[in-house]
């Protein structure tokens, strides 16, 4: 009886793990989209006899899943209405155009934005930018250099006829000013130049996206995915990870790794030549026409409307909420006014709730000319003028003018947010994703794998755990160079998790900085969407990313572990086992 029940449980072991290993490739390999290799526990497991059909289907949206979705929303909110661009070029001009400084700008401008909006929607924003400024750069110093040379050629004319006239008993004459000769060098020589400083921007702007969207809860999907294993594996864990938690640690960590990667990036493209990079004593003319290029952009967006202020308000009311709701050191207002008998209010409650906003407020206030549109989509303010004449002495003519007024269907102006923007904009496939990560982690627990994979891993237990740490966000960050971080995370997270209640270290200790690791996606052109814009957009070789990339990853790692062995230690108590860590003692 004992063997049968044996036998039975090590099947559902190997079934489950052969329903991981099976996505695993499908993901990796990409025969299938990973949406729909995402959706293979909905028919894997109930046919394993894992789990019933029913119990598979509710991990497909979980909290994490509607945290999701409330952040995507306001970033949908803030794109549809360019606010993101207005920020960028009003830093950029604050910023200024030399060299380095540029590079300074572009990278803190897309790190900022990659930690609301999409890591793919900053760089394709941030790019076309980049590109029209140091196109600007480049002929403003041709036309500088043409004028140099021009200057140097009358010159040297002037001092020929002058030789000429002095000293005509010689029969040598001095040499021909070669003004194209000197021209085609320069112009030789600015070329290598923006292309060095082409290609640095154009990589400085990719990875800065992929740094920043670490930085906050909902920034990049393995974040949230993090959240959602630790809540579904450890469900005692009292919200250890939420909004304000999340950006204590990993904001001052994406800091220090944006410092790092612009002294490698400036290293490796502009040199460390300060009065190059800096343009200390250069020509200040070039710097006044690029700067008048963002300054034009600027121009063109004019000034801030009703409906930009609204999505700026709501973006900063939502920020402000997150961080408020429960910040750890004090009860913040969900614990006084909700929590105080559970859970019951989350990051995501807060973020659907502010989300809802954007449907309700309209896009514009009422106006001194009328308010709203009529049937055919016109302004109320051109329809009064229209009614206005000759109507009145006309009257008897026209007895029905009187009355037309009453036929006009007035319409509300649309509101910030409408379901058609959010369908074509909102990534669905990704909520997919989500759910198919926590459904692998619920068959592993189910089926008993992630304790059988907790008692493997054990002889870990002998390597301190610092080295555990390192050694595996070097596997992670190395495996998401060939895979997507979504699914990287969901592959490795409940594995750590078993590894570290077996070898009984906090769990966070390897989950954290595995998941901030996954996005270290830096070599590879196909690793991540803002690289493969970059190297459309940079005149790059593949050889160039990997060079930069390489590197990166290794400040990424090394500054990943200075943050949990410093800060995260004190911050998540993390020289204790916590009592929530205990799985068996918390199962009922």
């Amino acid at each position: 009886m004992c063997l049968c029940v044996c036998v039975c449980v090590c099947l559902q072991e190997a079934r489950c793990g052969f329903a991981i290993i099976l996505m695993a490739l499908y993901w990796c390999t990409e025969c299938m989209p990973l949406a729909v290799t995402a959706l293979l526990p909905v028919v894997l497991f109930p046919m394993m006899g894992i789990m019933k059909a029913g119990a598979v289907c509710v991990e497909y949206l979980k909290d994490s899943n509607m945290l999701f979705i409330g952040g995507l929303l306001v970033a949908i909110a803030v794109e549809n209405w360019n606010l993101h661009k207005r920020i960028a070029l009003r830093v950029l001009l604050l910023v200024g155009v030399r060299p380095a400084l540029l590079m300074m700008g572009f990278m803190i401008v897309s790190a900022f934005l990659s930690m609301w909006i999409s890591n793919t929607a900053t760089t394709a924003m941030m790019l076309p930018i980049a590109q029209a400024v140091l196109q600007q750069l480049s002929a403003t110093e041709a036309q500088a250099d043409e004028r140099d040379l021009e200057a140097a050629g009358e010159d040297n004319h002037a001092f020929e006829l002058e030789t000429k006239q002095t000293k005509e008993e010689m029969t040598v004459e001095p040499p021909e000013w070669n003004a194209d000769t000197n021209l085609e060098r320069r112009a030789k020589a600015r070329e290598e130049k923006y292309t060095l400083l082409t290609k640095g921007m154009s990589l400085s702007v990719c990875y800065s996206a992929s740094i920043g969207g670490t930085a906050t809860l909902t920034g990049t999907t393995p974040n949230l995915i993090l959240k959602g294993q630790v809540d579904k594996i450890f469900p005692k864990n009292g919200g250890v990870i939420n909004f304000a938690s999340w950006f204590g640690f990993a904001c001052p960590n994406m800091l220090i790794m944006l410092v790092f990667s612009w002294l490698w990036l400036q290293f490796m493209f502009l040199g460390f030549n300060i009065k190059k990079s800096f343009g200390c004593g250069m020509n200040k003319d070039r710097d006044k026409e690029a700067y008048k290029v963002m300054k034009e952009e600027y121009k063109k967006l004019g000034r801030m409307t009703f409906a930009e202020g609204a999505v700026l308000t709501i973006f900063t009311l939502l920020v402000i909420l997150w961080f408020t709701r429960e910040p750890g050191f004090v009860d913040g207002w969900a614990t006084v006014l909700f929590n105080k008998g559970g859970e019951f209010v989350t990051d995501g409650t807060v973020a659907i709730f502010m989300s809802m906003l954007f449907f309700v407020i309209p896009s514009q206030l009422p106006g001194s000319g009328g308010y709203g549109y009529d049937a055919e989509g016109e302004s109320r303010t051109n329809v009064s003028e229209k009614r206005r004449p000759t109507q009145i002495h006309n009257s008897e003519d026209h007895p029905s003018s009187f009355t037309d007024k009453s036929n006009i269907t007035l319409k509300a102006p649309p509101t910030l947010l409408n379901w058609q923007i959010v369908h074509e904009r909102m990534p669905w496939n990704i909520i997919l994703l989500l759910g198919g990560g926590f459904a692998l982690a619920a068959g592993s627990e189910e089926s008993h794998l992630s304790d059988w994979l907790g008692a493997q891993l054990a002889p870990l237990k002998s390597i301190p755990p610092f080295a555990i740490s390192l050694l595996l966000s070097l596997l992670v960050a190395t495996f998401t160079e060939c895979s997507s971080n979504t699914a990287t995370t969901t592959l490795f997270l409940p594995i750590l998790a078993s590894m570290a209640t077996a070898i009984k270290i906090h769990p966070l200790y390897v989950m954290l900085p595995c998941t901030i690791a996954a996005s270290l996606a830096f070599m590879l052109p196909v690793a991540t969407p803002p690289n493969a814009i970059a190297f459309s957009f940079g005149k790059l070789k593949v050889i160039d990313m990997v060079k930069a990339g390489f590197m990166l990853n290794l400040i990424g790692i090394l500054c990943i572990n200075l943050g949990i062995n410093t800060w995260g230690y004190s911050m998540f108590q993390m020289h204790t086992f916590p009592d929530w860590a205990n799985i068996t003692h918390n199962k009922p």
